[in-house]
């Protein structure tokens, strides 16, 4: 029936379901549910049904230039993960020592776009290893400085990478221009500001939105 070839497609597209599993809960071949599938989504497109593709970017290369194509800003930052002391007498057993709780830890840079989606997420370092460091030999600096006028905000733990990536990772200012900064360094500053802000913002309105939705749903 055209009623469950419909039924079928929208729950593939709305929840990722596989064919296989499809065709368990329909009690027919997964053969007839790809079928079923390539022949409705078409029709669904023609009335304005469409599903964005999925996205997988696996390098930081592909998450750069998925920004510079759609248009978006990035967020990076650093996230820790407590793991177990290495054992005694490991020549590298102090790198595991985490800067900012003092705990042994792994750490990744994440990457989302400018609602919170995230995109990217690297291989782990050891703790020790400071977030601007870590960016740097992923070569997001190469990246930057020669790829697509893509915007990257990050936090204070990447100072240094705006100039170097030639203004295009966003930082809070430096601490030595918190007094008597240049002209140029408060227009900086006021733009720098405002683009936090307006990702902040639209976190926060993503994440209220979701908590509605769910709160709806219950």
């Amino acid at each position: 029936m055209f009623v469950d070839r419909l039924l079928a497609t929208l729950v593939h597209l709305r929840h990722a379901a596989t064919h296989d599993v499809l065709a368990c809960w329909f009690g027919v071949d997964r053969s007839t549910i790809t079928r079923a599938i390539t022949e409705v989504r078409p029709l669904l497109a023609e009335r304005g049904c469409t599903i964005s593709p999925d996205v997988r970017l696996r390098t930081l290369a592909e998450v750069v230039d998925h920004l510079g194509v759609t248009g978006q800003t990035g967020i990076i930052d650093g996230t820790e993960i407590r793991v177990r002391r290495p054992a005694a007498g490991r020549k590298d057993r102090s790198k595991y020592i985490s800067g900012k709780n003092k705990q042994n830890a792994v750490k990744s840079m994440v990457v989302t776009d400018g609602e919170g989606r995230m995109l990217w997420c690297s291989p782990t370092r050891p703790g020790s290893c400071a977030d601007i460091t870590h960016a740097r030999q992923l070569g997001l600096v190469e990246l930057r400085a020669g790829g697509p006028a893509v915007e990257i905000l990050a936090d204070a733990g990447y100072q240094g990478l705006g100039v170097q990536s030639g203004g295009r990772v966003v930082t809070p200012p430096h601490r030595k221009f918190k007094k008597n900064a240049p002209d140029w360094c408060e227009e900086m500053y006021e733009r720098q500001r405002k683009a936090h802000s307006q990702a902040i913002a639209g976190l926060l309105s993503h994440q209220q939105t979701a908590d509605l939705t769910s709160a709806q749903q219950m």
